[in-house]
């Protein structure tokens, strides 16, 4: 899952984009409104944490722009005002979420992935391929009866293949959509995770779901489905 957090505070957001990496989230950051806007215009989050005090736009104007456009993106807001006026412009000006500062970080992760659940009908509340099942609201995985114990990286890896829904994914895609704009490393890290999740999902029980299409990527399929 992809996540744009928009905050001014760059010490802030640097947290935040550690801790939600750690969940399995990919991260890109902007801070200040304009950028903010254009990035999240693009419509290539999964959801966007929008600070309210931004310089450029404010975030309540950030938001109703992106509304405008029909970007619909599920929009969470982040700010220290914490007034009932203040939360009901926020979710006037088409905000999903209204979180105030300070803040639980484990709420906060809570409430992202429950806008991830919600964001619209595309987006099943379980992924299933053949036996494999994968809920991105739990991070749980099983295949059949027993439950599958994945990393977060493994986990947010097999959840973008099974959400293309057995087309060919290149590792540039997986890279676009798992790993932050940040990552400088090699693409090959890429295989280094599909191998992992060779050896969780398919070696123990027999299976071959993740195919590798040769100078290609990848392809996530039922048990049975041609390479």
């Amino acid at each position: 899952m992809r996540i744009l957090v928009v905050e001014d505070d760059r010490r802030l957001a640097e947290l935040l984009r550690r801790g939600l990496n750690a969940e399995g989230f990919a991260v890109d950051l902007a801070h200040d409104g304009r950028d903010g806007l254009h990035l999240a215009a693009q419509g290539a989050y999964d959801v966007v944490v929008l600070d309210v005090m931004l310089p450029g736009l404010n975030g309540y104007r950030v938001c109703a722009r992106l509304r405008e456009a029909g970007v619909w993106t599920p929009v969470l807001m982040l700010t220290a005002k914490d007034g009932e006026y203040d939360e009901a412009e926020g979710l006037d000006t088409g905000a999903d979420d209204y979180v105030t500062k300070p803040f639980s970080y484990v709420a906060l992760v809570a409430r992202l992935r429950a806008l991830v659940r919600r964001g619209g009908p595309e987006r099943p509340v379980v992924l299933r391929v053949g036996d494999l099942r994968i809920d991105p609201g739990t991070r749980a995985c099983h295949r059949g009866g027993t439950e599958l114990t994945l990393t977060a990286r493994e986990f947010a890896v097999l959840e973008y293949l099974a959400r293309r829904g057995g087309e060919v994914v290149t590792k540039h895609e997986v890279l676009e959509n798992v790993w932050d704009e940040a990552y400088q490393g090699d693409v090959n890290i890429v295989e280094v995770y599909v191998s992992a999740l060779r050896r969780k999902i398919d070696a123990p029980f027999g299976r071959r779901t993740i195919h590798t299409v040769r100078g290609v990527g990848y392809r996530l399929t039922a048990e049975g489905a041609a390479p």
